[in-house]
């Protein structure tokens, strides 16, 4: 029975993967020529590509409070890398990444027909010239998130959020959202959707693709607009820490 199953969840896993690259690889030449024209539509195919990577790895998003328009910086915590696709889902996205993703292998590429903002968190004196750039982009209307941790958790806590890139939005009348972002799973199985640590980003997502279909909640608060990064970064924080032990208690009373 065990090996049925294993055989049943290596066959799953290989259909999307196969079904994935039939979809994308199409559509990455497409995105390029959008966005080297400035076609209305380079935001606009992401987020329909993205709805549609949801249905085929079988993740289905709840969406609490009101999805924002308009210019925006978006603070979440971050759990995994499937926290891009959740986003990417619900609207037209831009992420602020580390320089780090910029050198993955196919992945960079995706991350650069998204418009991404990297960043060099280990280069201070590259800080400001990151934040004009995010301020730059929020002018012309754009939205992004950004993942003020740094980096990833087992999605059960929220870690220090660190403050420099929030300085994009000062002085620019535009608001922070802080979004809440909580796996519907069991502890057991969370290793299998959490992407933290020192783990592996292809056999991760291979395991998270035999696992089956998942349920993530994106809650949307109100906007924040404090003058001071600092004070941003504060507020953003406790506002995700307390929403997701709310969130994660309301899942542990369900199970």
């Amino acid at each position: 029975m065990r090996w049925c199953c294993a055989v049943k969840a290596s066959l799953r896993a290989s259909f999307i993967a196969v079904a994935f690259l039939l979809v994308t690889l199409p559509l990455m030449p497409v995105q390029w020529v959008l966005n080297a024209t400035s076609h209305k539509f380079s935001r606009l195919l992401p987020h329909a590509y993205h709805r549609l990577v949801c249905r085929l790895i079988g993740l289905t998003v709840v969406v609490e409070g009101p999805v924002p328009q308009g210019p925006v910086l978006l603070a979440a915590n971050h759990t995994s890398w499937l926290d891009i696709i959740l986003f990417s889902s619900v609207l037209p996205v831009s992420f602020i990444a580390k320089s780090e993703v910029g050198t993955w292998p196919f992945f960079s590429a995706l991350a650069r027909l998204q418009n991404c903002v990297f960043v060099d968190r280990k280069r201070r004196q590259k800080t400001s010239l990151t934040r004009n750039e995010i301020a730059e982009r929020l002018k012309a209307r754009d939205c992004l998130v950004l993942f003020p941790e740094g980096t990833s958790s087992d999605g059960t806590q929220v870690l220090p959020f660190k403050s420099a890139f929030f300085g994009g939005v000062e002085g620019l009348n535009i608001p922070v959202i802080p979004v809440a972002i909580a796996y519907e799973v069991t502890p057991e199985i969370r290793p299998f959707y959490a992407w933290y640590g020192d783990m592996e980003l292809l056999p991760h997502l291979w395991g998270a693709l035999k696992r089956g279909p998942l349920t993530v909640k994106l809650r949307f608060h109100a906007g924040l607009t404090v003058a001071d990064r600092k004070d941003m970064a504060r507020d953003a924080e406790a506002i995700i820490r307390a929403s997701l032990v709310e969130m994660l208690h309301v899942q542990a009373k369900i199970r």
